[in-house]
């Protein structure tokens, strides 16, 4: 019998990882047997990276009418999702770090599962398209093998986290927030108080205020680096901001601490979670990332709530393991650092050098742009960049959410020489961070929510101005091009100096891809002001937008006026109307290229459009617990076929503990992960209440989960008394759905404010006080 990844990667593997990849196969089968709801295990998936593409609801547009595709398997994997339809794999890597190792496997995975594609993403991801389903847990399990989870990379959860890629190496940051960024990754990653949030979390970190850095302003938690000497010690921390996002409503975020001292940096983030978590919009997934609550409230009351909320929460004290891993790092070269000083240059070096390469603080070595062209780079290149790396760059290259790829580290004397590697494995382009360097979104290509080709348009731009980019004023070399597929900012327009998102007008009765053109956002200070929309133009005419925009800029320029403020001069009125003529549509027998989108033959068509997984429905902590019991419980049941009774034996108490857990913590949010703590107050909340109990059996089912607990395993592991206990615990996972419906019907009985204050509300965290209790008023607001 052939291998299969498990039995091969077998002991490889974090182990709560590995648990949670097998469930996660558990889940998978129950839902091909349709015993998981579509809404709940489409964002169970997404939660593990795995998300929907365009098409996946088996129709496509061929610019006269919509086709059907035809799939082997019925079954769904979420609404309008079908099972086989290709999908996309989110892959995250905190603050973009990555090794040779892992860059090895990220291309065979590509070339194995995917189209041999990795792309960089603006938020230091790398996703795979075209992956399927089935191939998932295979390669989750490879991933975690070399130390990369896909867990929470899509879905209401936090997302990666970001940061500087030139953190540690900068000549003007306080100090490297590196370190910081993987402490508060991993922390976060599925703590129980941020698994209830209405929409996604994003939190970078910057080690400079007036760099671009992470771009601290658009993320729902920002931090940038400083110091403060407190008697007579330097002591660092954060200035930190809370309630930044792009998106079709941008915000920037609000200053909430000045300076947050390290140590505080975990406990706050959680107690920010706890706050969104509990009082986050639920129902109006356009209303529920944090922005809108910091809008409602106000940053001042939101900082009283966090505040009050770091007094009252239970103590977590694992944030001090992630903390104390801190002073621990040290990103350390291989090689001596030595300058370049007289050595040769090959041809087209110095122009390669002059944007590629960054002299770090570190004298003698520089880190060196690798330009991806749209973020993408082959299986082959990847593969060929980790032993570049390996060889040049002490094993350390990163992310960045220009979408390219730095290496560190690299010896001055050694840069030509790994100039002519990259060179001759395609990757020794030039113009990283100009305006060659077109950052993109996926847009049609595979997004649901594309309106119009954002990698169609921003491939044709950079051809065009690469072609120039010798000729170009230095002024206009500076600029940043972004692009977006629809109003959502994936490509982050809206800090741009020239930023375009998708959108459509109806001509003649067809309709036309245009994009609406955005001037002026500021790319430094960490995205220190958004771009302003002065109309929108025809796809085709976009380029001529850029060439009129940058020629003027050139002409008018006043000294070192920067884009900003020459469009804030000049005034957005005045430069719509020397756009207006390019807003005109010649009729479709005159130019019917018009009609159809960059690198798309087909008649344009927003008939493609599906519905947007960025978020996922928002399911609630009952749901996910009792799908994670009956994961739990299936699996056991695999583990008793296979023969592993000791395994199934203990997955299937799991299971009920789980069950249990999930029913108290309609009650009791924060019931501690104990087995003595949960069979307690399981027992006190919904046993001796008569909750969980059958009118025939009575409290039988309940004492399945007692009995195990109190008298433990049954040490002899055969069959008989595993298949015991794997069975009872269905049982007991079914009379806990039957309980909760029990308790749902008790709350409306009668008014809301009839509830009992013992009793809170599925998913909310009790009032601040009272630990154990909602309040009625508290409960009325979220029903």
């Amino acid at each position: 019998m052939n291998k299969t990844w498990k039995d091969v990667l077998q002991g490889q593997l974090p182990e709560d990882w590995a648990r949670e990849i097998d469930n996660f196969e558990a889940q998978m089968l129950l839902r091909k047997q349709g015993k998981i709801e579509e809404k709940v295990f489409a964002e169970t998936r997404l939660r593990r990276g795995t998300y929907g593409q365009r098409y996946d609801n088996g129709k496509r547009h061929d610019g006269i009418a919509s086709q059907t595709l035809v799939y082997p398997t019925p079954s769904t994997k979420g609404p309008e999702t079908l099972w086989d339809a290709p999908g996309m794999t989110r892959i995250k890597i905190p603050f973009g770090g990555m090794n040779p190792e892992q860059m090895r496997v990220m291309a065979d995975l590509a070339e194995e599962y995917s189209d041999s594609i990795c792309h960089v993403t603006t938020r230091q991801d790398i996703q795979l398209h075209y992956t399927h389903i089935e191939d998932a847990p295979s390669l989750f399990r490879r991933l975690a093998a070399v130390g990369i989870t896909t867990k929470e990379a899509c879905g209401n959860s936090v997302r990666n986290v970001t940061a500087c890629p030139l953190a540690g190496v900068c000549h003007t940051e306080s100090f490297d927030v590196t370190p910081y960024a993987k402490a508060i990754a991993f922390y976060l990653l599925g703590h129980p108080d941020t698994q209830d949030f209405g929409r996604k979390f994003k939190i970078a970190f910057s080690g400079c205020k007036h760099e671009a850095c992470a771009l601290v302003s658009m993320h729902d938690l920002g931090g940038i680096g400083v110091t403060k000497v407190v008697d007579g010690v330097t002591k660092r921390g954060f200035e930190l901001y809370i309630g930044g996002g792009l998106g079709a409503v941008p915000h920037q975020a609000k200053l909430v601490e000045e300076f947050l001292p390290e140590e505080e940096l975990l406990p706050y983030s959680r107690a920010v979670g706890r706050v969104f978590a509990r009082l986050g919009e639920k129902k109006n997934r356009n209303k529920a990332r944090v922005k809108f609550l910091i809008q409602k409230l106000g940053i001042e009351e939101f900082k009283k709530l966090v505040h009050a909320e770091l007094a009252s929460m239970p103590e977590d004290p694992s944030w001090r393991r992630y903390f104390d891993e801190i002073p621990k790092f040290e990103e350390k070269p291989a090689f001596a650092g030595v300058q370049l000083n007289g050595a040769k240059r090959p041809d087209g070096y110095d122009g390669w050098a002059a944007t590629n390469v960054y002299r770090q603080r570190q004298s003698g070595f520089a880190t060196v742009t690798v330009h991806l062209p749209l973020g993408d780079l082959s299986s082959d290149q990847m593969r060929k960049l980790a032993d570049v790396t390996h060889r040049y760059a002490s094993d350390h290259a990163r992310l960045t959410v220009e979408q390219n790829v730095v290496l560190r580290w690299v010896p001055e004397n050694k840069v030509p020489a790994l100039y002519e590697e990259l060179k001759r494995i395609g990757l020794g382009l030039g113009g990283a961070g100009t305006i060659v360097d077109v950052t993109s979104c996926p847009g049609t290509d595979t997004c649901k929510l594309g309106i119009a080709s954002s990698r169609g348009l921003a491939g044709e731009l950079r051809t065009r101005l690469a072609e120039k980019a010798a000729n170009l004023d230095a002024a206009v070399q500076g600029l940043r091009i972004k692009v977006s597929g629809c109003f959502n900012s994936c490509g982050q327009h809206h800090v741009a100096d020239l930023g375009f998102y998708g959108n459509s007008r109806n001509v003649g009765g067809y309709t036309v891809p245009h994009f609406q053109v955005m001037i002026g956002g500021k790319w430094r200070e960490n995205g220190g002001s958004y771009a302003l929309a002065i109309g929108s133009v025809p796809s085709r005419r976009i380029p001529d937008v850029v060439d009129r925009l940058t020629d003027r800029y050139v002409r008018e320029r006043q000294g070192p006026e920067s884009f900003q403020a020459f469009c804030a001069r000049v005034g957005k009125k005045d430069l719509k109307a020397m756009l207006d003529d390019l807003t005109k549509v010649p009729p479709h027998q005159v130019a019917p290229e018009y009609y159809s989108d960059w690198g798309d033959p087909r008649e344009f068509t927003i008939g493609d459009l599906g519905v947007g997984e960025c978020a996922g429905e928002v399911v609630s902590l009952s749901d996910f617990g009792f799908t994670d019991a009956e994961s739990k419980a299936f699996e056991a049941q695999l583990l008793l076929d296979d023969g592993h009774y000791k395994k199934a034996e203990a997955l299937a108490y799991d299971a009920m503990l789980t069950a249990a857990k999930t029913l108290v913590q309609l009650q009791f949010l924060d019931v501690p992960n104990t087995p003595d703590a949960i069979v307690g107050e399981f027992r006190a909340r919904f046993v001796e209440p008569k909750l969980f109990w059958h009118a025939q059996h009575h409290g039988q089912f309940a004492n399945y989960l007692f009995a195990r607990h109190a008298d433990g395993p049954d040490v002899r592991y055969t069959r008989d008394t595993a298949a015991k206990l794997v069975e009872e615990a269905n049982l007991f996972i079914d009379a806990a759905h039957q309980a909760h419906a029990k308790w749902r019907a008790s709350l409306s009985v009668a008014n809301v404010a009839a509830v009992p204050p013992t009793i809170a509300k599925d998913g909310l965290k009790p009032a601040a006080g009272t630990p154990d209790v909602l309040s009625p008023a508290g409960a009325s607001a979220d029903a």
